[in-house]
């Protein structure tokens, strides 16, 4: 599979031949397990305190031949504060008492990570990126949408920018529209850029733009919402290493 290599001034320059991988079938199901694995990952473990509502000096005293016993005061046999020359306070401890412990509360040992086989996870990994160089896949997602090349690949020179208006520079040079870049406006999910140095930090900067180094790349990165065919912008060095990885 070949595609158009760009410059920076938004010419093309040659045809390239894209790796393998992006030869690959698009596999939706192994993409959305993909995508919630890595979405499981980020949560925040829930639970409760340890000892919460039993802080408390509350005790059942309910066996008539112990002191202090609560038979036949005409109370609840339930855990009550202890309070001077023997009187009874307040219900502690139990679920239906004010202040008293949950009955099941969240518990941070729950398993909240749903995790994919290893295997199972690269296939949907080179899926997810065979999506970004099928047409209609791409134009699936954003609609009315029409890109010079599937994907858009830059030469090295993309990585050495440093400023964020340079780097939007290069996307309207591209013609890019609203739909990828600035896209926090419609509530569309922009565009994502592989590459490796400066750029990635300016290209942060644009509201919508993902970045993210080849290494460090992710499902979810390239499906947001578990559906493929996020526009993608290579730069030819993160070509190169997406090629050794999936060798």
């Amino acid at each position: 599979m070949k595609t158009t290599l760009y410059s920076i001034e938004g010419k093309a320059l040659k045809q390239i031949d894209l790796p393998e991988v992006f030869e690959g079938h698009y596999r939706d199901d192994l993409i959305k397990r993909a995508v919630l694995s890595d979405e499981s990952k980020e949560y925040q473990p829930k639970g409760s305190y340890k000892f919460a509502g039993l802080e408390t000096s509350a005790k059942y005293r309910g066996r008539k031949e112990m002191y202090g016993a609560i038979k036949n005061k005409g109370i609840p046999h339930l855990p009550h504060e202890v309070q001077p020359k023997g009187q009874f306070g307040k219900v502690k401890r139990v679920p239906h008492a004010v202040k008293g412990r949950r009955a099941h509360p969240p518990k941070p040992e729950t398993k909240i990570i749903e995790e994919v086989n290893k295997k199972e996870y690269r296939k949907a990994l080179m899926s997810a990126l065979a999506a970004t160089a099928q047409k209609d896949v791409v134009n699936a997602r954003y609609k009315k949408l029409s890109l010079a090349s599937y994907p858009l690949v830059m030469d090295n020179s993309f990585e050495s920018l440093k400023k964020t208006q340079d780097v939007l520079k290069v996307f309207e040079l591209l013609n890019l529209n609203s739909m990828v870049i600035n896209s926090k406006s419609n509530g569309c999910k922009g565009a994502l850029v592989v590459a490796t140095g400066n750029v990635l930090k300016a290209a942060k900067n644009i509201a919508g733009v993902e970045t993210v180094s080849p290494s460090k790349l992710k499902v979810k990165h390239l499906a947001p919402g578990c559906a493929g065919g996020r526009v993608t912008i290579y730069s030819e060095n993160a070509l190169n290493e997406l090629k050794k990885m999936f060798a």
